[in-house]
């Protein structure tokens, strides 16, 4: 829902989930994340509209990430995470289909991180400050240098981002991010599908090097240290 209404204006809250082909208002059974889809024969139930297979994929990925979360951690950490995660699938959907990261989406997660902050049992609040600066700075920095190179969207999701993990994981995540963005071009330049000139949308690749950062982040920056 978050996905497909926000690029286009719409709230989240009102109206009640509905068919955006018949506009009818979907009942608890037609709800049920994937089992609802495979049940319909990926078609609404009112209309016979054909749903698209995006919708069981993007519940699919949330809850194996969210699956995934609850075998590290627990407690605050791991609600704070799953929130950020939530945050980070819906940008790179979103981002990925239409070339933006909604503020509103983005200024949720702030909100968001902000109040979960003061549970955090790993970070200070000190931390959690440093982080937005160290997300948001280097890719604010970027956009200077490059006279509009990068997106508005990306410098604030990855603020968010430094919100939820401080200083040393989302650095860890905007390099992770860097390096996965830039095998991605090599790769699609080789293919012809994208020239020199063209762009490429920053958001997927900053939401899977922040999972990278959180799952094995801490194990990256020991090693890279020990190694100074």
């Amino acid at each position: 829902m978050v996905i497909y209404r926000l690029p286009r204006g719409e709230s989240v809250v009102y109206p009640l989930s509905h068919c955006p082909l018949c506009r009818a208002r979907l009942k608890p059974a037609d709800l049920v994340p994937l089992v609802s889809w495979l049940l319909l024969q990926g078609k609404c139930r009112y209309c016979g509209g054909r749903i698209p297979v995006r919708y069981p994929l993007v519940e699919l990925a949330t809850g194996m990430v969210f699956l995934i979360l609850a075998s590290r951690f627990y407690g605050w950490q791991l609600v704070s995470l799953q929130v950020l995660a939530a945050v980070l699938i819906s940008a790179a959907v979103i981002d990925y289909r239409h070339g933006i990261i909604p503020n509103s989406l983005v200024l949720a997660g702030f909100v968001l991180g902000l109040g979960l902050s003061f549970f955090n049992p790993v970070l200070g609040w000190q931390q959690h400050l440093l982080g937005v600066i160290a997300g948001g700075g280097p890719l604010l920095a970027l956009a200077v240098l490059s006279r509009g190179g990068m997106g508005g969207g990306d410098i604030k999701l990855a603020a968010v981002m430094g919100l939820f993990l401080g200083p040393r994981l989302v650095l860890l995540a905007l390099c992770l991010g860097s390096l996965l963005a830039g095998l991605a071009g090599m790769v699609l330049l080789l293919l012809g599908k994208k020239g020199r000139k063209d762009t490429l949308v920053f958001g997927p690749f900053l939401a899977a090097g922040a999972f990278a950062a959180i799952m094995w982040g801490q194990q990256l920056v020991a090693w890279y240290l020990s190694r100074l």
